[in-house]
């Protein structure tokens, strides 16, 4: 079945959270999508850091139609084509290079790129990318660097991602460049390993109704 295609907005748009999520074993990836869908959380942020992860974004791809699957830590031009094999429908980095925004595009992956500095912003959106990843946020200024950023960069959405929490999210979420944050709490290791989907399902219904400014 065809799916129709994405842009970076609408992946950041959907929800106020793009979890992180990190697999180490194949058969937790149906049950925790589908615990996230029933939670209000689609776009599913599955980081390349285990060697099962690729084989984690299929099974979702496959197993799960009503949830987007994307793939995390995309650091080159094979990792990008690899994800799209696997049935990623976008890609997340934590840098950016000219390789690896040419390859998404070329692939019609819609990417969010990694950003901590005004040069590294400057660099995406000469090649087209207004729609950032802020990455590490909170080592890397947090909301006062996107406060000021606000000036220059006027034209840019962001994603801090890296340092946030359940704690701080929605003063993140305030600030009007920030279309949605990243953040790894709502699948904590813990609750994955021990297949407590209903948890992860109350913490999906939290992030949900955070507010956006």
């Amino acid at each position: 079945m065809a799916v129709s295609p994405l842009t970076a907005i609408e992946v950041m748009r959907d929800a106020p959270v793009i979890p992180v999520i990190v697999l180490s074993d194949p058969a937790h990836a149906v049950p925790l999508a589908r615990a996230l869908v029933a939670g209000g959380i689609r776009m599913l942020e599955v980081t390349l850091r285990t060697p099962v992860a690729l084989a984690c974004i299929e099974a979702i791809a496959k197993e799960v139609p009503e949830a987007v699957v994307g793939a995390g830590t995309v650091r080159s031009a094979s990792d990008a084509q690899a994800s799209a094999l696997a049935g990623a429908r976008f890609a997340v980095s934590p840098g950016y290079t000219h390789n690896v925004g040419k390859a998404c595009r070329d692939l019609g992956l819609p990417l969010l790129p990694g950003v901590a500095t005004g040069s590294e912003i400057m660099a995406a959106q000469e090649d087209g990318y207004t729609e950032l990843k802020f990455f590490p946020a909170m080592q890397a200024g947090g909301i006062p660097m996107l406060t000021a950023w606000q000036g220059p960069f006027g034209d840019v959405k962001f994603c801090p991602t890296g340092g946030v929490s359940a704690a701080n999210a929605q003063e993140f979420l305030s600030l009007s460049n920030v279309a949605c944050v990243g953040g790894s709490w709502i699948t904590p290791a813990s609750a994955i390993a021990q297949g407590d989907w209903a948890r992860i399902t109350g913490l999906a219904k939290e992030a949900a109704a955070l507010r956006r400014g």
